[in-house]
């Protein structure tokens, strides 16, 4: 019943001395600390220097005075100052309709002059664990804006200064105020997890969380489950309730990368929980509200996909309300030589060769090269280079960039998994980024297509 631990601050309120003592040798056996005060005319400056977890505060001090006035009065100054404190009303008269006013005005319980002991400790315990319980919501919310802080403060920044960058920085900077659902499209490693981040950071959700999914990495069967949850029971291997990203992201950013990949099948869900900002856990007739913002991102051609039946035109529509474009970083040049210091920046504080630069000879070498990986074909050179690199400055002997045409010769030297890659590179190359198609062309499935892609970074 009492927490026998002795845990807990314990604040007595009453101006009759008879009645603290016996409160006070009733509490403390049971309770950290309990102090007494006669006067609740000390209860600001008490408050500003010590924490109280329950309260015990008479209704009436002043001789003569039975309105209840007084308690109510300092019931609230004490909610002001502490509103994680428990306060339990005292009355010697029995007025229940007064009683229940303090309780509407935010007392936790009242007691009866005299009191039962038993009942008394019952009634402090049980306020003790409603302080107890707000603390730890309270501090909660408080590790969970600090993680969201450290999460948004960790993001990666958009590097750039060509007039390509700064255009889709300009619409980026527009629609972020917005909720408008966002579509994101461009090559493999151009950047569009960091737009969707962007979008995030500069939006009024900026204080709650960017949850981010990879549909491109979850197996058919689990798509339904990923995204709307599922509760204890639903199939075999549910062993406890688990929500979705949808319910995960409420309030926040709900990014889908590589939306391309969602089975056709799931897309009519999908567009229904988008549609309505409702979604039903499997195995649950409930719906559940969710407010989230849209951002979806891929680097296959909806539009192709549409023409072919593998991707519903009206999901289309709805998450596409504004299109962003990222452009290749060969239609970028301009932004090679800042990412690069970037980078380099980056990977000398990892690797501990903070002294290590740049020749003009290798920025030069950077500047001619296509990058047909994008950023992060750079930054991955430039990870490499930072590790292998055993000179004061790297030089272009330290890039080594395939010939283009290697991929696609018919006889090819190097080893099994470069001829691999090869040809899914050209095959994409072909079929301009359809996954579908691609993976049609190589009789595998979109699936494998994909983990193959993620494996050799195309």
């Amino acid at each position: 019943m009492v927490n026998k631990l002795k845990r807990g601050n314990v604040l007595l309120i009453d101006d009759n001395k008879s009645v603290l003592s016996a409160l006070k040798m009733l509490i403390e056996p049971h309770y950290a600390h309990v102090k007494s005060i006669t006067s609740p005319k000390t209860i600001p400056s008490l408050l500003e220097t010590e924490s109280f977890d329950v309260v015990l505060l008479d209704m009436n001090f002043s001789a003569g005075i039975n309105s209840g006035n007084e308690g109510l009065y300092w019931l609230k100054r004490i909610l002001e100052m502490s509103n994680e404190c428990s306060v339990i009303m005292i009355t010697a008269y029995g007025d229940v309709d007064l009683a229940v006013r303090a309780v509407k005005e935010g007392a936790t319980d009242f007691v009866l002059k005299p009191w039962d002991n038993h009942k008394l400790l019952t009634t402090i315990h049980a306020a003790y664990q409603l302080s107890s319980s707000r603390k730890e919501v309270t501090e909660l919310k408080t590790g969970r804006q600090h993680l969201l802080s450290e999460i948004n403060r960790s993001q990666k920044s958009m590097i750039g200064q060509s007039s390509a960058f700064n255009a889709v920085l300009a619409v980026v900077q527009k629609v972020a105020k917005t909720d408008a659902n966002v579509l994101i499209t461009g090559e493999n490693g151009t950047g569009k997890e960091l737009v969707a981040q962007e979008l995030h950071r500069l939006s009024a959700r900026k204080n709650e969380i960017l949850v981010s999914v990879d549909m491109g990495a979850i197996p058919d069967t689990l798509f339904e489950s990923e995204l709307f949850g599922h509760v204890k029971g639903a199939f075999t291997d549910a062993h406890t309730d688990k929500p979705g990203k949808f319910e995960t992201a409420n309030k926040g950013t709900l990014f889908l990368d590589e939306i391309g990949n969602l089975p056709l099948a799931m897309q009519s869900k999908l567009l229904a929980a988008v549609q309505t900002r409702q979604i039903t856990r499997i195995g649950s007739n409930k719906s559940v509200e969710v407010d989230i913002r849209l951002i979806c991102a891929t680097n296959s051609h909806l539009e192709q996909m549409v023409a072919e039946d593998a991707f519903r035109e009206d999901l289309l529509y709805r998450i596409n309300t504004i299109h962003i474009e990222v452009p290749p970083l060969r239609e970028r040049m301009s932004d090679i030589l800042p990412l690069a210091e970037f980078f380099l920046k980056k990977y000398t504080d990892k690797y501990a060769k903070p002294h290590l630069v740049l020749s003009d000879e290798a920025l030069e070498k950077l500047k001619n090269y296509s990058w047909p990986g994008n950023i992060r074909e750079l930054q991955h050179c430039i990870e490499k280079a930072t590790i292998l690199c055993e000179k004061a400055i790297i030089t272009p002997d330290d890039f080594y960039f395939k010939s283009q045409s290697t991929a696609t010769q018919n006889h090819f030297s190097g080893s099994l998994e470069e001829m691999e890659k090869a040809v899914i590179s050209k095959t994409l190359a072909h079929h301009e980024g359809n996954l579908s198609a691609a993976a049609k062309q190589l009789g595998v499935t979109r699936q494998t297509l994909y983990n193959k892609m993620k494996k050799f970074d195309l």
